[in-house]
This record gives structure tokens, sequence and C-alpha cells, in this order.
């Protein structure tokens, strides 16, 4: 079965003046339009097409390469925004459309977005930014190394979802999870541990004692801001301190802890003051 969003090996069975008909054996038939036949090529030769739906919503076929086909993802280009969604560029004549309903966030035209292609109900190839079903779950990576992402999508209930190089399944578990970061970001991170079926866990944060010291600067630069002292201490309620500062109680009291021992920092009923 010819199916479009597909690179496929088919077979020239006719020649007509605009172009030859492709098949895969059975008595379906895709055009190749005539700019697009290798010079010398015959009835019988077989080619690497890419079956598409034109303008008119024909099937047809492509010598060139597109850049994304259905199971894989990409990084592709926003060329323009319309009432129905954005239009993408995968490298062909036609531009891919990304139906609003599809994003995760809202890029802007000339941004490059992480998508899959499918087949939408009507039969047209589509774009979506909810790439997690297309994700490789083979990285090459082990429990501290660094890698690069990019943040495709956030979930109250999960985290941040993360394509590691583009390409592989990561999420930053909610516990993790940095206040301000925002879908469409491009993130540096360490590998916390890898899962059975090959997923990473990601942090954006560095080792715990490492970690601490970025952290207690930060306070004291919060402090410098704010008249010299935090309006609560380690005794406020989690979700207030990660709101305040974007740390984690556990990680605010290690850096508090440090700051004391330093003697830079007094500790009352209510509030974190710098000492003079």
């Amino acid at each position: 079965m010819i199916k479009p969003g597909y690179i496929q090996k088919l077979k020239i069975v006719k020649k007509t003046d605009f172009g030859v008909y492709l098949s895969d054996g059975t008595e379906e038939k895709v055009l190749l339009p005539i700019k697009q036949v290798p010079a010398a090529s015959d009835i019988g030769d077989e080619l690497e097409a890419f079956v598409y739906l034109d303008s008119k919503d024909r099937i047809i076929a492509t010598v060139n390469r597109p850049l994304i086909t259905i199971g894989e993802a990409a990084l592709l280009k926003v060329k323009d925004v319309t009432r129905t969604g954005m239009f993408l560029d995968m490298g062909l004549e036609r531009d891919l459309l990304l139906p609003f309903r599809e994003q995760t966030y809202t890029p802007s035209v000339s941004d490059e977005v992480l998508v899959k292609m499918y087949l939408d109900k009507t039969g047209r190839l589509a774009a979506s930014m909810k790439v997690y079903d297309v994700l490789a779950l083979n990285a090459p990576y082990v429990k501290d190394d660094e890698v690069e992402g990019l943040v495709y999508e956030i979930s109250r209930n999960f985290g941040a979802f993360v394509a590691v190089d583009n390409r592989y399944s990561a999420l930053i578990p909610r516990k993790d999870l940095p206040t301000e970061l925002k879908a469409g970001e491009r993130i540096h991170a360490r590998v916390t541990g890898v899962k059975e079926d090959g997923k990473l866990d990601l942090s954006v944060h560095k080792k715990a004692y490492l970690q601490m010291n970025e952290d207690a600067d930060k306070l004291l630069e919060m402090m410098d801001k704010n008249g010299g002292k935090l309006d609560f201490n380690e005794k406020s309620e989690p979700w207030f301190i990660k709101e305040k500062t974007g740390m984690s109680k556990a990680a605010f009291k290690r850096a508090i802890g440090h700051l004391l021992k330093e003697r830079l920092i007094t500790i009352t009923e209510s509030e974190v003051v710098r000492k003079r």
C-alpha cells in the first residue's frame, strides 16, 4: 500500500508526457511529475520516493528528501501563521501544517520547532509538537553525564518533557522543576538516572555540594536587593520557598546552613538577615 508520509521504494509502471506513474506492486499508482523524473529512467526502474498530498490534496510523489517523515522527530522552521495554524518548512514545495491544537507552546515565525509528522483524520499530513511517542529510548548517556536538550512540553503532573539532542526521551521530574522553566527553552542538564525503558531523568541543578554554593550566592543577591533580608526562612512552606527562590526546601535549607556556617546571616522567627 502506498502511504503518504513515508519514503518508499516504488517501480515505474507507466510513462506519460507529464511524468511517470509509480507502483508498489499493487494496482495502486502515484504520479511522479516530469521535473522529478531522473534522466534515463524507464519502466521497471525502482526509485526511492516520498509520497504526500499536493495543494489540491492529490497523492503525489517526489524524489526530493523531506526534512521529516512519519515516525520521527525533526526541527522545522515556522514560515507562516494562519487562522488554522502554523506552516512549517519541511524541505519540499508544499509546507506542513502545525494545527494550533497540536502546539505545546506558541512559537514565532522563523523559530525552529521540534515536531513529528502524522496523518490527520482527513488523510492529510500534519505536524504535532507532542513528540513523546517518537523519541528514541537508546540514548548513549549514563548517570551524571551532561546533556543538551529542548523542553517541548511541561506537565503539572509529571514535570518537563525534554528531547535530548532533539532525539532522545527525557524528563525533568516535577520535584526538580525550576519555576522559571518554559516550554521551548534549550537547557543544559545532568542525567540523574536512566529508567529501565531507556528514558532519561534529568536535573538542571548540579550535584548538591556544588549547587549549594550557587544557591547560597543567589540568596545573598536576593537579600541585597531586598534591603539585606529575606521575608521568610527555612520554616516557610515548601511551595512558598519554591515560588520565591526556585529552590526546593531541602536545597534552600542547605544554602541557608552554608551561609550560617560562614557567619554571613542570622535567622529570626520569620526572616533571614544578612550580616554587615
